[in-house]
Order: C-alpha cells, then structure tokens, then sequence
C-alpha cells in the first residue's frame, strides 16, 4: 500500500529539485495535494536525507508517478489505470508552474543566455513534469540503415497508434462541433485534463511566439522523435497551407533559434501529416539525412544570383535553396512553392489538379547551415491516385503497406522512420519462422484475421531466398536488411521526377519555370 502522506512529502521533493516549487509556496502546496489524496493532515514523519537525495536524482518522475497511479486506485480515487493516469499527468500539472511564469522564465533565459539554454529550460520541464515521457521513448526501436543507396534512420515507435490515409484526410472536412478542445494541438490543450478520447494535457506548457506577425506557441513533442523535437502551432485552429507566407515564418523561427531546424508537413492528404485541420510545423536539434545528403547538381536563379540551388542528391525530388541575403533566398522559395502548385505535366505523370481538386504541394524544411545561410529544402509532393495506386501514386506502393502504410510526411520524407508499434512483435514472428524456430503455416498466415496476414509475400520472399538460416541473429539481419530496403523503396516511390535521364529532363524541365538553369 502506498502511504499518501508520504507520496506528498516526495513530490514537494521532486518540485522542488526540479519544478521551481517557491519556498514560500511549499505549505499551500502540501495542502493542495493533502486535498487530492483526500487526506486531512501532513505525515508526522520527515523524509530522510536518503530519500531526499534519492528523489533529487531521478532523470524522469515514472517512479513517482506510479505511486500516484497506484494510490489513487487503491484508495478509490480513480477506477482504472487510464483514469489514474490521468489523474497522476494533473498532480503533476498542478506542481508544474502556470503557463505565464512558464513563458516569463523562458524569455529572460533566452535574453541573458540565449535561445539555446530557453529551449533547454522547456526541454527539460517537460521530461522532468512527465509531458515528455522519456523513459517510454527510450524503449522504442531505433536502428541507422547505411547500406543503402542514401543512409537512413528507422524506429520502430511504440507509444502513436497508426493512422490511415483515409482517416487522415477525413480530419480537414470533419466539424470540430463543440468538441474542446477541437483537436490535439490547439492552445485550449493548455491544462486539459484529458478524457477517454482525448489524452491528458494538464501537464503541457508552451510559449508563446510571434511568426510572421501572428501568434503562434512552441512546445516539445511527447513522442520526441529525435532530439528536442519542438512543434509550432498556430494559436487559431486554422487548416495546414503551404506558401509563402510558410517560408516567412519558417525564416522567424529560425531566426529565433539558429540551432534548430523546422519544417511543414504538406498541405493535402497522402503526401501530409497526420493532423491536417490545425496550421502546425515541427522541428528541433537533429540533422536528418536528408539535410546531410549533397547537391547532385548545382544551379542558379537569373532573378536572384546570389541564391545557391541545387537539386539534392537524395530518394526524393528535393529543390535546396541557399544564400546570406534572407529576402533572396525566401522569395525565391516562394516563387517555387506557387509555380509547382500550378505545374502540369502529362508526359511525367504530374498534373497539378484534376476537376478542381489541387495534387502539388510543397514539403519545406528551414535552416542555418554552418556558414549562417540562410537554407530551405523543398521536397516536391503530389498526392494523384490511380487505378493501380489507389491510395497514391507518389505514395507508398501497396507491395509495401505491410511495413508502412501511412502518408509519409515530414519526419520520413528527411529520412527518419517512424514505424508502427505493431512491427515489434510481428517482425520477431517473421525472425522464428525464417530461423526455423516456428513451424511455416501458409493456411493459418492466409487468413485475414492473422497477426502476420500483411506480410504473407515477404515471409513466403525471404523464406525462399534464404532457406537456411538456422539462428535467430541471422535472421533478424535478413529482416533488417529487408526494412530497410522497403523504407529506401518507399522513398523512391515519393519522388515526382524519376532519376533516369528522362526523370532529370522533366525536373530541369520544371526549374526552367523558375528561371532555375
């Protein structure tokens, strides 16, 4: 049984170590937790120095907030687990400080120590007040696949459920209704304490932004898909759009923080994120693969000579443009962004609309790059379906749905993948039935209700192509290898412009538009 009354003494602790609890404020807050684990008084007892010291050293609160999850059921304060955490993620909401201290604090930093120990400030609150949780994350799958055309990074992430594009696409036509708030990154998450349908957001603190002359807010990213991985929200639950308008904020933002990078997922279905219906970009510390690939050529802009382009040599139909001068550099961004939007080209299978319905979009990605210029990616996107690719033709093909399915966005078009929690468990399946551990039973994998029916062709591929295999460290690089050429494959099927001859001319074709030779 967890004694409450010295859960309490813990937690006044812990905030104070690593919340900014006030001395003065530590008896209205005993009081305060007193009250949510319907206790009368104080523990008689003083916690020990051991303790104490205990507490001071914990990297995350999962141990306490266990405590509180236990307690709270035990005492019959919450009926379940989800109920509890819950409940657990608003005791912590209620140690954390209120939001405009939050942003009071994060702004003098940034003003005496600069942009980078801000950030660190936020970061580490919100691993250390359980928004971010960190030691969940820790446990997800991650491996760097070199042995490809262009490196990688995989993940296999254990703690998002999938989506489809289906149901991705539903969110920017779907009333919000008096749903509150009307969906997970609006401003009103701020200290929501969460429901069955919508997850806890008492603990939550973000600040507040300026972006191209608008209101915006930062915070860091629950599931934390590389370091520090921020996301910028519109404090207006406006839909996603790509323009110039895009690129002017994205050059703010980095202005403000010259170490990270941030980018915007597209604008449509298939080619987009998964939250379509709220304005929102993501960003943070990480180099990703494609922001280390090189030029596979070099150009310039007659308009703007002093602007760097080049296409990326990458998997995707990538346009980098470059230079010291800023309005340079963005107008010319622009002028791309809204030539490709309108850009048709039949002969290489891109039309930009078909009876009214936009396909072309942009995926942006800003940075500095280390000689302070001024760099933007833009990965060119189209979402056209067919017959045959149903679902997308610049999308994953189906032959690869059983390892990714969703719309590959921003985080995968640089090259980081975050695959579905699901692979976990069926891959090592797939690594027992390759090491002969587990007997091969096409009749029971046929049926559609088996856990390893979607990958019916790979087992049946890799079962003939590697016979045998007799230990499971074997077998997990065949399946490897297999990921991994699946992830570089899906990339590939993402380009617009294929990479023969014929697939430059189209794109040189395209630049030409630009005035880009």
């Amino acid at each position: 049984m967890i004694d409450g009354k010295i859960l309490t003494e813990k937690l006044l602790v812990y905030a104070d170590a690593f919340l900014g609890l006030n001395s003065l404020d530590v008896v209205y807050f005993r009081n305060v937790l007193l009250n949510l684990f319907k206790l009368n008084a104080p523990s008689k007892d003083i916690l020990s120095e051991k303790a104490k010291e205990n507490i001071r050293s914990m990297q995350t609160p999962d141990e306490l907030i266990n405590e509180i999850i236990n307690y709270s059921i035990e005492n019959g304060i919450c009926c379940d687990e989800q109920d509890a955490d819950l409940f657990a993620n608003y005791v912590f909401g209620v140690l954390t400080p209120k939001p405009s201290e939050i942003n009071s604090v994060f702004m003098s930093i940034k003003e005496k120590l600069g942009s980078q120990s801000a950030c660190d400030y936020l970061y580490n609150l919100s691993i250390k007040n359980y928004y971010v949780r960190k030691t969940a994350i820790d446990k997800n799958i991650k491996w760097d696949a070199e042995k490809l055309d262009y490196p990688l990074e995989i993940t296999i992430n254990l703690s998002k459920p999938e989506k489809n594009n289906k149901d991705i696409a539903k969110l920017l036509t779907a009333p919000s209704g008096d749903k509150y708030p009307a969906c997970n990154l609006c401003k009103e998450n701020e200290g929501f304490y969460g429901t069955a349908t919508h997850p806890a957001r008492s603990n939550l603190r973000t600040v507040s932004l300026t972006l191209g002359g608008e209101d915006w807010a930062m915070q860091y990213s629950p599931y934390l898909y590389f370091d520090e991985h921020c996301i910028l929200f519109s404090k207006k639950h406006v839909p996603m759009h790509v323009d110039g308008r895009t690129v002017e904020r994205l050059f703010d933002f980095i202005e403000m923080f010259p170490g990270y990078f941030i980018g915007s997922n597209s604008d449509l279905p298939i080619v987009g994120g998964s939250i379509l219906n709220h304005e929102h970009y993501q960003g943070g510390k990480h180099l990703m693969p494609l922001q280390k690939a090189k030029a596979l050529k070099t150009l310039a802009c007659s308009d703007y000579p002093d602007a760097m382009v080049e296409i990326v040599d990458f998997y995707n139909s990538t346009v980098r443009i470059s230079g010291f001068n800023r309005y340079t550099v963005e107008q010319l961004a622009t002028d791309v962004i809204s030539n490709w939007k309108s850009y048709s080209d039949e002969s290489a299978g891109i039309l930009c609309e078909t009876d009214g319905v936009k396909h072309s979009t942009v995926t942006p990605i800003a940075r500095f790059l280390p000689d302070s210029r001024y760099c933007i990616d833009l990965i060119l996107r189209n979402n056209l379906t067919s017959e045959v690719y149903p679902d997308g033709i610049y999308h994953a093909h189906p032959e690869y749905h059983n390892i990714k399915k969703e719309g590959i966005g921003l985080i995968e078009a640089m090259g980081l993948y975050i695959l579905p929690a699901r692979l976990k468990r069926q891959l090592a399946c797939i690594e027992e039935i390759l090491a002969h551990k587990v007997a091969y039973d096409k009749e029971e994998i046929s049926k559609e209700d088996n856990d390893l029916h979607v990958h019916q062709e790979m087992i049946e591929y890799l079962m003939k192509k590697h016979p045998r295999v007799k230990d499971l460290k074997k077998a997990n690089l065949i399946v490897t290898e297999y990921v991994n050429n699946v992830c570089a494959q899906i990339l590939y099927n993402t380009s617009v412009f294929s990479k023969d001859s014929k697939g430059m001319l189209a794109f040189n074709k395209f630049l030409n538009t630009c005035n880009i030779k």
